[in-house]
């Protein structure tokens, strides 16, 4: 049977991947709100705000679920990072709340065209800051920077070094351009307006390009910058295969883009996603922090970890009936 400690770090990969494909589409709508331009803009700004109205806030379950498991089940990770990187980690949690009221407030202000020009602005440059925090620490936790002391459960390497360097800046740049990708590939199906439709497939195919190549960008840089990540994504047994996949998923989606056959775009662009966060997941496996935290030693009493397997089981029971009720009263969509 599987360790439990493995089980959860499963269950931590999965909710990073829901979080990226729902709250991270979320994020470049705010990207393609800050660039929406041309005789269609409003109504681009029109149909992003219809897209993320009834979900946003759903989205952000799955953070707090990897907040919660790490707290409760690997509470050395935890310290390890919100200590380490409490910096960039307090830029995206200003950008989550701020990005939150200024979407709410741009709905409901007075109705007065400065005002709700104010709070889209807000609600732009906080949708392209928090991905990029985001990237940049998870670009961080990889890079072997941040060093635990065995004995005393010291957190060293500086409050600034480790994610001020040129391989987590790139990743947390390669985050947004992923956001901004996702975003808009899902935007061509939340409208049927032609014009908005075709102008959001530019849009994607840009975005699609400017993954490729920050995505070449960090893994060069991967080289020097984050070793661990750079061997598990070139030197596994999985990494061919895993690359192959990813890369026929990121070439197909644009080519569907190109066609103009959106569903399976959007299909394709989910498989990428999830394939990128899960190559992240498997190449610093079994680490946390990479080097010193790992699953094993991070972990939390074996009773605890299987009280929280046993709450995920229940809590599954009712957390994705609810999701799938409210995706399908509010995600129909025109028609596909």
């Amino acid at each position: 049977m599987m360790a439990p400690e493995i089980l959860l770090g499963g269950v931590l990969l999965a909710a990073l991947v829901l979080y990226a494909l729902g709250a991270g589409a979320d994020f470049g709508g705010g990207v393609w709100d800050l660039l929406a331009t041309g005789s269609t803009a409003e109504r681009q700004r029109d149909t992003i705000a219809r897209a993320i109205g009834p979900i946003w806030e759903a989205n952000h379950v799955w953070l707090i679920l990897v907040v919660v498991l790490l707290f409760a089940c690997f509470p050395l990770a935890f310290a390890t990072v919100t200590i380490a990187l409490h910096v960039p980690l307090t830029l995206m949690l200003i950008g989550i709340v701020l990005r939150g009221a200024a979407f709410t407030f741009r709905s409901y202000d007075r109705d007065d065209p400065g005002v709700k020009q104010r709070w889209s602005r807000m609600f732009a440059i906080a949708s392209v800051v928090t991905p990029v925090t985001l990237g940049v620490c998870a670009g961080a936790v990889l890079s072997g920077r941040i060093r635990v002391d065995a004995a005393t459960g010291e957190v060293s390497g500086g409050f600034m070094a480790p994610w001020l360097a040129p391989f987590p800046l790139a990743v947390g740049l390669f985050a947004l351009a992923l956001c901004a990708f996702l975003a808009a590939t899902y935007l061509t199906l939340e409208t049927s307006d032609v014009e908005v439709r075709r102008a959001f497939r530019v849009r994607a195919i840009a975005a699609a390009l400017a993954v490729g190549i920050l995505a070449w960008a960090s893994f060069a840089l991967s080289r020097g910058g984050a070793p661990a990540m750079h061997f598990g994504l070139s030197r596994q047994a999985w990494s061919l295969a895993f690359q192959l996949a990813t890369g026929l998923a990121a070439v197909g989606a644009i080519a569907a883009l190109w066609l103009e056959r959106y569903l399976l775009a959007r299909a394709l662009a989910i498989i990428q996603v999830t394939l990128v966060v899960c190559g992240w997941g498997f190449a610093q496996f079994p680490a946390l922090v990479v080097p010193d935290v790992t699953l094993a030693n991070a972990a939390a009493p074996t009773s605890v970890l299987r009280a929280v397997l046993w709450a995920l089981a229940a809590g599954a029971l009712v957390l994705f009936p609810s999701l799938a009720y409210l995706f399908r009263m509010f995600k129909s969509g025109p028609s596909r």
